[in-house]
Protein backbone atom coordinates (compact mmCIF):
# COMPACT_ATOMS: atom_id res chain seq x y z
CA UNK A 1 0.00 0.00 0.00
CA UNK A 2 1.17 3.52 -0.85
CA UNK A 3 0.10 6.22 1.62
CA UNK A 4 0.06 9.81 0.40
CA UNK A 5 -0.56 13.13 2.15
CA UNK A 6 -2.06 15.49 -0.44
CA UNK A 7 -2.03 19.22 0.25
CA UNK A 8 -2.33 22.45 -1.70
CA UNK A 9 -2.48 26.21 -1.40
CA UNK A 10 -0.68 26.67 1.91
CA UNK A 11 0.22 30.26 0.91
CA UNK A 12 3.30 30.84 3.05
CA UNK A 13 2.27 28.75 6.07
CA UNK A 14 5.30 26.64 7.09
CA UNK A 15 3.72 25.39 10.32
CA UNK A 16 0.96 23.40 8.63
CA UNK A 17 3.44 21.61 6.36
CA UNK A 18 5.72 20.80 9.27
CA UNK A 19 2.72 19.49 11.25
CA UNK A 20 1.72 17.20 8.36
CA UNK A 21 5.26 15.76 8.09
CA UNK A 22 5.37 15.09 11.84
CA UNK A 23 1.82 13.77 12.15
CA UNK A 24 2.07 11.44 9.16
CA UNK A 25 5.75 10.52 9.44
CA UNK A 26 4.96 6.94 8.39
CA UNK A 27 3.46 8.02 5.04
CA UNK A 28 5.28 7.30 1.78
CA UNK A 29 4.71 10.56 -0.13
CA UNK A 30 3.90 14.16 0.66
CA UNK A 31 2.53 15.89 -2.44
CA UNK A 32 1.98 19.66 -2.60
CA UNK A 33 -0.12 20.90 -5.52
CA UNK A 34 1.28 24.41 -5.64
CA UNK A 35 0.94 27.87 -4.14
CA UNK A 36 3.14 27.13 -1.16
CA UNK A 37 4.80 30.53 -1.62
CA UNK A 38 7.84 29.06 0.13
CA UNK A 39 11.43 28.32 -0.87
CA UNK A 40 12.65 24.92 -2.01
CA UNK A 41 14.40 24.52 1.35
CA UNK A 42 11.08 25.06 3.17
CA UNK A 43 9.45 22.39 1.00
CA UNK A 44 11.96 19.64 1.80
CA UNK A 45 10.26 16.25 1.86
CA UNK A 46 7.41 17.38 -0.42
CA UNK A 47 6.95 16.56 -4.08
CA UNK A 48 5.96 19.98 -5.42
CA UNK A 49 4.61 21.62 -8.54
CA UNK A 50 4.61 25.31 -9.39
CA UNK A 51 1.48 27.30 -8.59
CA UNK A 52 0.53 30.72 -9.90
CA UNK A 53 1.92 32.34 -6.71
CA UNK A 54 5.17 30.38 -6.41
CA UNK A 55 7.72 33.03 -7.36
CA UNK A 56 10.43 31.78 -4.97
CA UNK A 57 10.95 28.55 -6.95
CA UNK A 58 12.41 30.25 -10.00
CA UNK A 59 12.69 27.58 -12.69
CA UNK A 60 13.61 24.76 -10.31
CA UNK A 61 10.11 23.28 -9.85
CA UNK A 62 7.98 22.07 -12.79
CA UNK A 63 4.38 23.07 -13.47
CA UNK A 64 3.40 19.41 -13.53
CA UNK A 65 4.74 15.96 -12.71
CA UNK A 66 3.78 12.35 -13.34
CA UNK A 67 4.15 10.01 -10.36
CA UNK A 68 3.82 6.25 -10.13
CA UNK A 69 2.05 4.81 -7.07
CA UNK A 70 1.41 1.08 -7.16
CA UNK A 71 -0.52 0.40 -10.37
CA UNK A 72 -1.61 4.04 -10.83
CA UNK A 73 -0.03 6.93 -12.70
CA UNK A 74 -0.80 10.33 -11.19
CA UNK A 75 -0.73 13.66 -12.99
CA UNK A 76 0.15 16.37 -10.44
CA UNK A 77 -0.44 20.04 -11.26
CA UNK A 78 -1.66 23.23 -9.64
CA UNK A 79 -4.42 23.57 -12.22
CA UNK A 80 -4.15 27.20 -13.26
CA UNK A 81 -2.58 26.15 -16.57
CA UNK A 82 -4.60 22.96 -17.03
CA UNK A 83 -8.24 24.06 -17.09
CA UNK A 84 -9.87 27.04 -18.73
CA UNK A 85 -12.28 28.01 -15.97
CA UNK A 86 -13.03 26.88 -12.45
CA UNK A 87 -14.86 23.56 -12.20
CA UNK A 88 -14.50 22.72 -15.92
CA UNK A 89 -11.82 20.07 -15.71
CA UNK A 90 -12.22 18.34 -19.09
CA UNK A 91 -8.92 19.63 -20.54
CA UNK A 92 -7.02 18.57 -17.42
CA UNK A 93 -8.53 15.07 -17.51
CA UNK A 94 -7.75 14.80 -21.23
CA UNK A 95 -4.12 15.85 -20.67
CA UNK A 96 -3.74 13.32 -17.84
CA UNK A 97 -5.26 10.55 -19.93
CA UNK A 98 -2.90 11.41 -22.79
CA UNK A 99 0.01 10.89 -20.39
CA UNK A 100 -1.37 7.50 -19.35
CA UNK A 101 -2.55 8.76 -15.96
CA UNK A 102 -5.74 7.63 -14.26
CA UNK A 103 -5.47 10.02 -11.28
CA UNK A 104 -5.00 13.79 -11.06
CA UNK A 105 -3.91 15.69 -7.96
CA UNK A 106 -4.51 19.45 -8.29
CA UNK A 107 -5.23 22.62 -6.33
CA UNK A 108 -5.84 26.29 -7.22
CA UNK A 109 -9.60 26.52 -6.60
CA UNK A 110 -9.41 26.31 -2.77
CA UNK A 111 -12.29 23.85 -2.68
CA UNK A 112 -12.31 20.11 -1.94
CA UNK A 113 -13.39 17.88 -4.78
CA UNK A 114 -13.26 14.21 -5.70
CA UNK A 115 -14.76 13.70 -9.14
CA UNK A 116 -14.25 11.50 -12.17
CA UNK A 117 -14.15 12.79 -15.71
CA UNK A 118 -13.62 10.62 -18.78
CA UNK A 119 -12.39 7.76 -16.58
CA UNK A 120 -9.82 9.93 -14.75
CA UNK A 121 -10.28 10.55 -11.02
CA UNK A 122 -9.58 14.17 -10.06
CA UNK A 123 -8.64 14.94 -6.45
CA UNK A 124 -8.36 18.43 -5.01
CA UNK A 125 -7.59 18.61 -1.27
CA UNK A 126 -8.82 22.19 -1.02
CA UNK A 127 -6.61 24.73 0.72
CA UNK A 128 -4.90 23.97 4.00
CA UNK A 129 -4.96 27.73 4.60
CA UNK A 130 -8.39 28.99 3.47
CA UNK A 131 -11.18 27.34 1.48
CA UNK A 132 -13.22 29.73 -0.64
CA UNK A 133 -16.49 27.87 -0.04
CA UNK A 134 -16.26 28.72 3.69
CA UNK A 135 -15.45 25.13 4.70
CA UNK A 136 -12.59 24.53 7.10
CA UNK A 137 -8.98 24.35 5.81
CA UNK A 138 -8.32 20.84 4.52
CA UNK A 139 -5.97 18.22 3.13
CA UNK A 140 -6.40 14.63 1.93
CA UNK A 141 -5.01 11.25 2.86
CA UNK A 142 -4.83 9.01 -0.22
CA UNK A 143 -4.27 5.26 0.15
CA UNK A 144 -3.46 3.27 -2.96
CA UNK A 145 -3.56 -0.51 -2.68
CA UNK A 146 -3.35 -2.20 -6.06
CA UNK A 147 -6.33 -0.98 -8.07
CA UNK A 148 -8.09 0.45 -4.99
CA UNK A 149 -7.79 4.17 -4.23
CA UNK A 150 -9.35 5.42 -0.99
CA UNK A 151 -9.47 9.08 -0.06
CA UNK A 152 -10.15 10.76 3.25
CA UNK A 153 -10.57 14.53 3.48
CA UNK A 154 -9.31 15.92 6.77
CA UNK A 155 -9.82 19.28 8.47
CA UNK A 156 -6.68 21.14 9.45
CA UNK A 157 -6.77 22.94 12.79
CA UNK A 158 -9.81 23.52 14.90
CA UNK A 159 -13.08 23.81 13.00
CA UNK A 160 -14.08 27.43 12.71
CA UNK A 161 -17.23 28.68 14.35
CA UNK A 162 -20.05 29.84 12.13
CA UNK A 163 -20.39 33.59 12.10
CA UNK A 164 -23.31 35.79 11.22
CA UNK A 165 -22.46 35.66 7.48
CA UNK A 166 -22.49 31.84 7.49
CA UNK A 167 -25.86 31.84 9.24
CA UNK A 168 -27.27 34.41 6.80
CA UNK A 169 -26.12 32.35 3.81
CA UNK A 170 -27.64 29.19 5.30
CA UNK A 171 -30.92 31.03 5.90
CA UNK A 172 -30.95 32.40 2.34
CA UNK A 173 -30.24 28.94 0.92
CA UNK A 174 -33.40 27.65 2.60
CA UNK A 175 -35.61 30.21 0.81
Amino acid sequence: MVKIVLVSDSHGDRACLKWLRETYADYDMFVHCGDSELSIEDMEGYICVMGNNDFLYGNSVPYSRVLQADSHKIYVCHGHMDFLSYFHYGPMAKKAKGLGCDLVFFGHVHQVSDTTEDGVRLLNPGSIRHNRDMTDPSYMLVHIDGENVSVETKTYGTPRKKGWLDKLIEWLMKL
